[in-house]
């Protein structure tokens, strides 16, 4: 059910990328049943709103509107959801890259369209059959995200950090759940991630005052992974996101998997505890007999535990 508001409207242009989303019920995990050509893929990489490029077996998408301090419009939100739709489709790709172009990462929902277009902005209520207000915040990615912090993280742009696996902030970043003052809520998933992520009272504390948090208290709440120096945000990401996707990947996206179905799906610890088993056990034959083999006859020593840069 989309809705418009100040009337119901089937919002058939918001979600021209999403043909439906369905849930697993034996995994648990909802994912996006979409097909992307790459004709629709290519277009505007080098401009528009969103800019992507591939690197190896890292994709880098940048969103891509400066002037509004890369806030995300109706435009931006459908761009955002196709790359990532995109990427995750994409067998040759292990990891991604979210950033924000010319200084800030993301300053939340574009409130200027929001005051303008307020009888025809259109938005799905139900969860499972598109996208959010920002783009892909409902979709849960089966390969890792990194975000690329610098400047604004606010808002729908702390939402969109928060779908990222891990976030590299700058030092003078600033995040924190800004659309309070305005009364605009958090409808992207930040209710739900952030007190995963933080624990309830720290989560409560960002929301309830939406005072903006500094790089090393983010740090020091689980909010921000690593600080580096400002401008090195995205340096540092794509670096890590190299190195991840470096690893024998079957082995990677389970325990990842596990650990989010732990989180998010499951309803006991045993329950948790029989998934991690159901979907690590097939990983031994695939990908653990090799790499025990490598480690045994010593090619796999020393560097893999004494050289790591994560």
């Amino acid at each position: 059910m989309a809705l418009t508001l100040g009337r119901r409207s089937v919002d058939n242009g918001f979600r021209r990328a999403i043909h439906h989303m369905c849930l697993n019920s034996v995994k648990g995990q909802r994912f996006y049943n979409t097909t992307v050509s790459k004709e629709e893929r290519n277009s505007g990489n080098s401009g528009g709103t969103v800019v992507s490029e591939r690197r190896g077996a890292v994709m880098v998408i940048g969103i891509n509107r400066p002037e509004a301090r890369n806030a995300v419009n109706q435009e931006t939100a459908q761009r955002l959801t196709e790359e990532l739709t995109a990427f995750d489709q994409d067998n040759s790709l292990n990891a991604a890259v979210l950033y924000g172009v010319g200084g800030n990462f993301c300053a939340g929902f574009d409130l200027k369209e929001l005051a303008q277009s307020s009888g025809s902005l259109k938005l799905e209520q139900d969860v499972c059959r598109g996208p959010g207000p920002m783009g892909p915040s409902r979709m849960r990615l089966s390969k890792p995200l990194i975000a690329a912090v610098s400047g604004y993280a606010v808002a729908g742009g702390l939402e969109l950090a928060l779908l990222a696996d891990l976030r590299v902030v700058e030092e003078s970043s600033i995040m924190g759940v800004f659309c309070r003052r305005f009364g605009v809520p958090l409808i992207d998933g930040g209710t739900v991630r952030l007190p995963q992520l933080i624990g309830l009272s720290r989560a409560l504390d960002l929301i309830l005052t939406g005072r903006p948090v500094k790089a090393q208290e983010a740090l020091t709440f689980g909010l921000a992974n690593r600080v580096v120096p400002d401008g090195q945000a995205l340096e540092v990401a794509l670096e890590l996101a190299e190195q991840v996707s470096a690893f024998p990947q079957l082995c990677l996206r389970a325990d990842r998997n596990s650990a989010y179905h732990a989180v998010f799906d499951s309803s006991s610890f045993t329950q948790a505890m029989q998934y991690e088993i159901d979907h690590g056990l097939p990983v031994i034959p695939a990908e653990a007999v090799t790499g025990a083999t490598k480690f045994s006859s010593g090619a796999g020593r020393g560097g893999t535990f004494s050289k790591s840069k994560l």
